[in-house]
């Protein structure tokens, strides 16, 4: 084998044992799963093209550095462009884990941040608190190791850590981890919003749904698609009426653990020009059973990362 060859061979393989980790610093970064396969492929890039010029040094401190940068950067260019219609994390699998408590310094444990409630949050700060909190609080960084990998000084590492723990403050307050509990009330939530949506009519369904419900839909102007919440028991539930009598035969839905919820997986089947043909419809769940909030994902580049009926 070539000298060059046997470089490039050790080089991804080195390479590779540093994946998981950015993936998921990208993905909580952007909340947009395609997003960050782009970002850890482009920090690989950079590693193989431009390599760290110490050699010496441990490998990895390097690449969240390169990879966290990009991700600010992309956040920053996501933000000033203007998004049509309500802005949603794309959604993962992430299989039948459930929450455990953090035994280390972190707050948040991996699964709880990567849920949509926590991804939602994040959008409250800016993308270098939104860094500094993750690294510190999901990936138990230290002072000095966020400074290194987000080139801050120590003192603005902890102005920026606090600043953001103060914008998290209505999430923690509010805060309900993916549990056993949880995701069991969810599904079986599901169920019944889907028993009713088979049903009919609206007022069986109002009664899967709490007062206050709220209805977001992300189509991104590619398909058509409520480009402003809906709230309340009656619009809501009149909305998924009509979407439900547009259903078409070969429709197919299976549900899934998506970042770390049951979701419902849609293969809308044959549809009119201008429909989605896949989405993703997920709900969050109030202490009373009821759904208080549903989210459909429609548009093309957020459901990259999850496997349609």
């Amino acid at each position: 084998m070539p000298v060059s060859s046997a470089r490039s061979l050790v080089c991804d393989v080195e390479l590779q044992a540093h994946e998981r980790l950015l993936w998921n610093l990208c993905y909580r970064m952007t909340g947009v799963a395609a997003d960050a396969d782009d970002l850890v492929q482009e920090t690989f890039l950079r590693a193989i093209e431009r390599p760290p010029p110490d050699t010496g040094s441990e490998l990895r401190p390097w690449l969240v550095r390169v990879a966290m940068n990009l991700a600010r950067d992309q956040l920053r260019r996501r933000r000033r462009r203007e998004w049509i219609g309500p802005w949603l994390p794309s959604p993962i699998e992430t299989g039948v884990l459930a929450f455990e408590p953090p035994v280390s310094e972190g707050r948040y444990d991996l699964l709880e941040s990567c849920t949509f409630a926590f991804l939602l949050a994040l959008e409250a700060l800016t993308p270098q608190q939104r860094a500094v909190l993750l690294l510190r609080e999901v990936f138990d960084y230290s002072v000095a190791e966020t400074a290194a990998a987000l080139d801050l000084s120590l003192a603005n590492v902890k102005t920026t850590h606090h600043r953001a723990r103060r914008a998290m403050a209505g999430y923690d307050a509010h805060r309900r981890p993916p549990t056993h509990e949880l995701q069991e009330a969810t599904r079986q939530a599901l169920s019944r919003l889907m028993e009713a949506l088979l049903h009919g009519d609206s007022g069986t369904i109002e009664a899967v749904l709490a007062p206050d419900v709220t209805t977001l839909t992300d189509g991104a102007g590619e398909f058509h698609a409520a480009r402003k919440p809906l709230v309340g028991r009656q619009r809501v539930a009149l909305f998924y009426r009509r979407l439900s009598e547009q259903r078409a035969p070969d429709q197919r839905v299976a549900v899934s653990m998506l970042n770390g919820l049951p979701a419902l997986v849609c293969n809308f089947g044959t549809l009119k020009t201008g429909y989605a043909r896949r989405g993703v419809i997920r709900v969050d769940v109030g202490e009373d059973g009821l759904v208080h909030c549903v989210h459909a994902v429609l548009t093309t580049r957020k459901l990259t990362a999850v496997r349609f009926p």
